[in-house]
């Protein structure tokens, strides 16, 4: 998935807002204690990334 459909499809699910906050601040486990930015810098696949984000925050399946 392209960076600019992984940011529209967090937008979606957690509100503009939200998104940025936790692109940019929020660590993941599951990325190697990264947030979702650094992800992305680091080469991290966004299906990976989407992956670890719905894990976390328990998206319901149908919305993965």
């Amino acid at each position: 998935m392209r960076i600019t459909a992984f940011r529209s499809r967090l937008a979606e699910e957690f509100g503009p807002l939200r998104a940025d906050t936790i692109a940019r601040d929020h660590v993941f486990a599951a990325l190697g204690s990264r947030t979702v930015d650094q992800a992305l810098d680091a080469g991290i696949s966004t299906k990976e990334i989407w992956r670890a984000v719905c894990d976390s925050f328990e998206v319901p399946a149908e919305r993965r």
